[in-house]
């Protein structure tokens, strides 16, 4: 028997199911660094700049700022997972259903220096997600693809640690970059249904790990006039080498550093505020580079699987009304394509997905900012068929989403 191969579906699961429960975007993205941004489905969040946290977007948007700033806030996900219509060879196999709720926290500081230089410090999430099937996941027979060997628990985690500074060249033109210093964590538990009948291990992973990488990002601000201007940045993400406790195939690889290459990014945004009116539209397109997850490596050569991601993309579109000076309100619509692309997994239920914001901010105080926004994400129905030793898994999936998030800002 070839246990790689028998296990080739088992190790997807157990390592990139890294969208089943966060669902926020594809593949395993977070959009959760602000609930302002959240409000407008993210649409200019590289160049509107209306407190702290956009430079978890764009380091020069930060030459905006009049004054020092202050951000701090919590987005809350909670997720809907549907795992329908599921046969092995032909045969029903009992359906799951799965919900949970994931609070995303985040906090920035920009200190402005004087009329050109602005510094930054923050700290927030970009990737991560939670998986947890419970154990009657796909029924009893330890026989069925989708029991115990596509089930289990997935938790990965990362928090980035910022630091960012900005340059204002003239009236029009403004530069930034940082640094971003990403800690990842995982615990990731496949079992492969083996019940002492069969020579093989009864798990075929067992990891609990963490490591640090070093990313960067850079971006430029273009000011047309006082109502106009884009954004434009470009975040580079590193490869995280986990070390800890790691046991695959009944053999312990603790040894060894597990390689998970997290996707780059890159973001454009226009504001524009319409004259003589109270309201501004805004909008933004972000491509993220998940071709470069193509496999998942371990430092001694093993190569875990081959996930043949494509590059995904963002289109968002929102509008701002100012209706007074302690109100603003704001909506967002968001299209956010599939990382998948032929190779598709009954435990990663990626697709498409739209997102349909609202939000709104209230000045209760000269200076000090609430912040409140909301997120209904839809996703689409998705047609999985694996084969494996044991035959043919054909299923549908569907994860749809909601999102709220509160925000404190203080202007300096």
């Amino acid at each position: 028997m070839n246990k790689k191969r028998l296990f080739s579906k088992t190790l997807l699961a157990a390592t990139i199911t890294l969208a089943t429960q966060q669902a926020t975007a594809a593949g395993f993205q977070l959009n959760a660094q602000s609930a302002t941004g959240l409000g407008r489905a993210f649409a200019g969040d590289a160049v509107i700049a209306d407190n702290a946290s956009v430079m978890a977007r764009n380091a020069a948007a930060m030459a905006l700022f009049d004054s020092s700033q202050f951000s701090g806030g919590i987005n809350y996900i909670k997720t809907d997972i549907e795992v329908s219509g599921i046969e092995h060879n032909g045969a029903p196999v009992d359906s799951a259903n799965n919900s949970s709720g994931t609070p995303v926290p985040n906090i920035y500081y920009v200190h402005r220096l004087n009329d050109q230089w602005a510094f930054g410090a923050g700290i927030y999430s970009n990737f991560g997600t939670t998986n947890n099937f419970d154990d009657g996941f796909g029924g009893a027979d330890a026989m069925l693809p989708t029991a115990k060997r596509f089930g289990g628990t997935t938790e990965v985690k990362s928090i980035n640690y910022a630091l960012a500074v900005s340059y204002r060249i003239n009236e029009q033109f403004s530069l930034g970059g940082g640094l971003d210093i990403v800690q990842g964590s995982g615990k990731l538990i496949r079992e492969t249904g083996a019940d002492g009948t069969l020579p093989i291990p009864s798990k075929a992973l067992d990891v609990e790990a963490d490591g640090v990488g070093i990313g960067w990002n850079l971006g430029a601000v273009y000011e047309l006039d006082e109502r106009n201007r884009f954004g434009f940045s470009y975040h580079y993400s590193p490869e995280i080498e986990a070390e800890g406790d790691m046991e695959y195939l009944g053999q312990d690889i603790s040894s060894q550093k597990l390689l998970m290459p997290l996707p780059s990014m890159a973001e454009f945004s226009g504001y524009h505020e319409i004259k003589d009116t109270k309201f501004a539209v805004h909008y933004s397109v972000q491509w993220i580079e998940w071709s470069s997850f193509d496999e998942l490596n371990t430092s001694g050569g093993t190569t875990l699987n081959e996930y043949n991601w494509q590059d995904g993309m963002h289109y968002s579109i929102g509008g701002t009304y100012f209706l007074n000076d302690a109100w603003t309100l704001r909506a967002g619509y968001m299209y956010d394509t599939s990382a998948q692309d032929q190779k598709t997994s009954i435990s990663v239920p990626d697709s498409d997905r739209q997102w349909f914001s609202a939000g709104f901010s209230y000045n209760f105080e000269k200076k000090h900012t609430v912040d409140f926004g909301f997120t209904y994400l839809l996703g689409k129905d998705v047609d999985v068929n694996e084969t494996d030793d044991f035959g043919t898994l054909t299923a549908t999936t569907h994860a749809d989403a909601i999102l709220a998030g509160v925000q404190y800002s203080y202007s300096f």
